[in-house]
């Protein structure tokens, strides 16, 4: 694969043709400001925040390849000055709830404020209009507070590039624009699949989740939900699981998780969920251990053969445990009387 070096802020790098500057500079370590960029979706440039000097003149590092002896810098005063009025004029109105929002210390926008490093006394200087657009609760999974939104556009094109679903798209003019669903209806009432794709990927809190807590610790899982084996972080707190995100290096999934993998985790920490197998004894359920629970069912399964015996398998298994399965009952047990919970 065709390679070019170029140099960042005196730091030689070398990267596959075709990558942009910002790309390049992300993939060592060097920051550049920017709101609209993510990895996952085609460049567009919207925000007009990763600004960058090449031979004296600005360009968007987010939409520019990086090509063979190119020199850049990050910083200049006309870059510093370009960049800091941008940001300026996209927090003016910006809700400062900081401390209550779900994307706290994690916020792009935050992040890009603090580098720039914004001034009270300049920020006062900006006409600011005030914005009460309602706050949408309609989805059970997450609300959209479009006061909070930097109009990025990285959920417009999530659910139209990554989703095919186009749920969302841009609405209104000027200082009027938002992004809204067909007829600016509740996400309830849209063609939102409530996948969570577009929350993930929100560099600010415009998107956030309901009942939210921060983890204290992850650990890696696979989703239980099918047989397609997705891979998963599960997020900790105490003995309680307070939320999952995808398993970017896993390559079933690449990160991506469905609205059952995403948030239908409730159940784990229901006070009824059973934790260990039951078995009867003298009328009444009581705790056992699985070899005892697997030992009675070997003994009862005995004592069948052929058409008294049925099953029925389950979509949460793989493919491979559903074929064994049915070669048990086929081969075994022997019956043809097998069903799926899938066709039912």
């Amino acid at each position: 694969m065709d390679s070019v070096t170029l140099t960042i802020d005196g730091v030689t790098i070398t990267t596959t043709k075709g990558t942009t500057i910002l790309q390049a500079a992300l993939d060592n370590d060097i920051y550049i400001p920017h709101l609209c960029h993510h990895p996952d979706l085609d460049p567009v440039g919207i925000c007009r925040v990763c600004v960058v000097d090449i031979n004296g003149k600005m360009v968007i590092s987010c939409k520019t390849p990086a090509r063979e002896g190119m020199v850049v810098k990050t910083e200049s005063p006309e870059v510093n000055k370009t960049r800091k009025i941008t940001t300026e004029l996209l927090i003016a109105n910006h809700p400062m709830n900081c401390l209550s929002c779900s994307k706290d210390t994690d916020c792009q926008l935050q992040r890009v404020a603090n580098y720039v490093g914004i001034n009270e006394d300049r920020r006062q200087l900006y006409r600011r209009t005030t914005k009460t657009l309602p706050v949408d609760t309609s989805n059970p999974f997450f609300d959209r507070d479009l006061d909070k939104c930097v109009l990025c556009g990285i959920c417009i094109r999530t659910c139209e590039e990554i989703q095919g679903v186009s749920a969302i798209d841009y609405a209104g003019r000027g200082l009027s624009t938002t992004v809204a669903t067909l007829g600016n209806k509740p996400l309830v009432e849209s063609s939102c699949e409530s996948c969570g794709e577009c929350l993930v990927r929100c560099p600010v809190g415009a998107l956030s989740p309901k009942n939210y807590q921060r983890p204290a610790r992850e650990v890696k899982s696979v989703c239980t939900y099918c047989g397609v084996g997705c891979g998963l972080y599960l997020g900790v707190r105490g003995d309680k699981i307070v939320g999952v995100r995808g398993e970017k290096e896993n390559p079933t999934n690449r990160g991506m998780l469905c609205v059952k993998g995403r948030f239908g985790y409730d159940f784990i920490n229901h006070p009824d969920r059973l934790t260990s197998p039951l078995i009867k004894k003298d009328g009444k359920f009581v705790e056992a251990t699985w070899d005892e629970a697997l030992d009675l069912v070997a003994s009862k399964l005995s004592t069948y053969k052929g058409e008294q015996f049925a099953s029925i398998s389950s979509a949460k298994c793989t493919n491979e445990d559903n074929y064994v399965f049915q070669k048990f009952t086929r081969v075994v047990m022997g019956t043809n009387s097998i069903d799926h919970c899938a066709r039912l």
